[in-house]
C-alpha cells in the first residue's frame, strides 16, 4: 500500500491546491471566487417579487446573419445578391416576415427557421439589427483613423470575450453577466447555488467578482459530482468517508481554509442541485437529440425547479459552435439554422407548458457576422451582425436598429462587406439588465461605456424591444 498525506491524497482526487483552476470533478467549485469564499456567510439576503431569467446562446464562430435575416424586396434583394453572389439564398426560398415597424423594406428568413417565422410573426421574437461591440458610435471616418476601436477587431478570441463583457476596450477578465449577478444575487433567497448556470462550463459571461457559474451538464440530474458520490459500495464509501474527514480539519492556513469549505459546499450544492431537478415540474415538450436543444432541455428543468431551488433570478449560459464557416458555408450554414431554430422552438413550447414563457429571455450573442463577399466557398470575419431575442415580454414581430445597405462602398463597409455595427451591444444589453431587474443607476457598474450610447436619466429605454 502506498502512503499518502493529506496533500498527495487530495492531489490524487483532483482536489489539490495547485488545480484550484482546473477542477472539473464539482459542479460548484466555481461557485464563488476562493478568496471570497469565507465571506459568503455574511451576505445580506432577501426575496425579490416574481421570477426572471437570461439565457444567454452563443453562436460560436461568427454566425453569418446576413444570411439568416435577408432583404426580400426586389431592390434590396438584388443589392444582396450583388455582393453575396454564390453564397446568396434564392429569393423564392426565403420565409416572408411581417414586421409591424416597417422601415420601408422587406426581409424574409433562412428557409430553415419555419420555427422562428412562426415565433416571430406571433410576436414572441424580435431581431436585433446589426449590433456588435464598440466602444463608441463609430463611423467610416473614425474607423480609418483607428479611434478607439475594439481591441482585436476581427479575432474570434477577442471578439467573443468582447460580446460577453461588453468592455471592449480591454481585455476584461469580468462578464457582465457576473456583473449584473454581483449586484442582484441577494435576490435569492438560496445562496448555495450560484445564480450564474452554465451548460458549456467555465464561460467569460457569467465570470463576477463574487458570482461566478455553476456548471451544470445536459444529461442526468444535470450535477456534475465526485465520481462514485451517491454509490454505497465499500470502496465508494471508504473514499467520501476518507475526504469529509480531511474536509472536517480545521486548516490553519487561509486558502487551505477557504479551498476545504469551497470542495464542500461544491459537493453539498451538486447534491441539492440533482434533488431539486428530479423533483421539479416535469416537462412533456420534446426535444431533439442534439446538443443545443438537449442543453436548454436542461435550462428548462432548472427552470421547473427553480420553487424547490427557492430563487428568484437565473442566467443561463450555453452556446451552439461550428459558426467558422470559412467553407462550405451554404450547406453548413443551413445546418446549424435548423439546430437553431428547432432548439429555440422546443424551449420556449416547455416554457410556455411551465407558464413561464413571460418571464425568460432568450438571446443569442456571437463573435462577429462573415463578410458579404464571398472567398470562393465561404465567408471571412467580419463585424456588425443580426441577433435574436425571444420570450413572452419581448415586444415582438419587429426588427430593431438599423438593417444596413449591403452594396460594396456603402456609408459602414469597411471593406468586402464588414459593416460597422450601428447598434451597441451596450444597448442590446442594458435593455436586457434593467428587464432582468437592475436599475438605471447600476448600469454604468455593469457596462462601462453604456454612456457613450445612452442617457440612463431619461427613462427611455435603449432600444424598446422588451416590456
Amino acid at each position: 500500500m502506498s502512503n499518502y498525506n493529506r496533500r498527495d491524497f487530495l492531489s490524487t482526487l483532483g482536489l489539490g491546491c495547485a488545480s484550484v483552476g482546473a477542477t472539473t470533478l464539482l459542479s460548484g467549485i466555481t461557485n464563488m471566487g476562493l478568496l471570497n469564499a469565507a465571506a459568503a456567510a455574511n451576505r445580506p439576503v432577501y426575496q425579490a417579487n416574481g421570477y426572471k431569467a437570461l439565457v444567454c446562446v452563443l453562436l460560436s464562430g461568427g454566425n453569418d446573419s446576413y444570411n439568416m435575416l435577408i432583404p426580400s424586396g426586389n431592390d434590396e434583394y438584388g443589392e444582396y445578391a450583388n455582393v453575396r453572389t454564390n453564397l446568396k439564398i434564392a429569393q423564392e426560398e426565403l420565409l416572408p416576415l411581417n414586421p409591424l415597424n416597417p422601415d420601408g423594406k422587406s426581409y424574409g428568413l433562412h428557409p430553415s427557421m419555419t420555427n422562428i417565422q412562426t415565433m416571430f410573426e406571433a410576436g414572441n421574437l424580435a431581431f436585433i439589427a446589426n449590433v456588435g461591440a464598440l466602444v463608441e458610435p463609430t463611423t467610416l471616418t473614425s474607423f480609418n483613423t483607428g479611434n478607439n476601436l475594439p481591441l482585436g477587431l476581427f479575432s474570434h478570441s477577442d471578439q467573443r470575450t468582447h460580446w460577453q463583457t461588453s468592455v471592449p476596450q480591454d481585455r476584461a477578465a469580468l462578464g457582465w453577466g457576473g456583473r449584473l449577478a454581483d449586484i442582484l444575487y441577494t435576490n435569492n433567497a438560496n445562496q448555495n447555488i450560484s445564480m450564474n448556470i452554465s451548460l458549456d462550463g467555465i464561460n467569460v459571461f457569467q465570470r463576477g467578482n463574487n458570482v461566478q457559474s455553476f456548471s451544470i451538464k445536459p444529461t442526468g440530474s444535470g450535477s456534475i459530482t465526485l465520481n462514485g458520490i451517491t454509490n454505497n459500495g465499500f470502496y465508494q464509501s471508504l473514499k467520501r468517508q476518507t475526504l469529509d474527514n480531511l474536509l472536517d480539519v480545521n486548516y490553519q492556513n487561509i486558502l487551505e481554509t477557504a479551498y476545504a469549505n469551497s470542495v464542500t459546499g461544491s459537493k453539498n450544492n451538486s447534491l441539492e442541485f440533482s434533488a431539486a431537478i428530479t423533483n421539479g415540474t416535469p416537462i412533456t415538450t420534446t426535444f431533439a437529440d442534439e446538443k443545443l436543444s438537449e442543453r436548454l432541455n436542461m435550462v428548462a428543468k432548472t427552470i421547473a425547479a427553480r420553487d424547490i431551488l427557492n430563487v428568484s433570478n437565473q442566467t443561463f449560459f450555453v452556446q451552439l459552435g461550428g459558426f467558422d464557416t470559412h467553407d462550405n458555408i451554404i450547406a453548413d450554414h443551413a445546418t446549424l439554422m435548423s439546430k437553431l431554430d428547432a432548439a429555440l422552438k422546443s424551449f420556449y413550447d416547455a416554457l410556455v407548458e411551465l407558464g413561464v414563457e413571460n418571464d425568460v429571455t432568450t438571446f443569442t450573442i456571437s463573435d462577429f457576422s462573415r463578410k458579404l463577399v464571398s472567398n470562393g466557398d465561404g465567408s471571412d470575419h467580419a463585424w456588425g451582425g443580426h441577433a435574436i431575442v425571444m420570450g413572452g415580454a419581448v415586444t415582438g414581430q419587429k426588427i430593431y436598429g438599423q438593417y444596413p445597405d449591403l452594396y460594396l462602398g456603402n456609408s459602414l463597409d469597411t471593406g468586402n462587406g464588414r459593416i460597422i455595427p450601428t447598434t451597441s451591444c451596450d444597448e442590446y444589453f442594458a435593455e436586457l439588465a434593467l428587464w432582468f431587474g437592475a436599475s438605471p443607476s447600476d448600469l454604468d457598474q455593469i457596462f462601462p461605456n453604456i454612456n457613450n450610447f445612452w442617457d440612463p436619466t431619461t427613462g427611455i429605454p435603449p432600444i424598446g424591444f422588451i416590456a
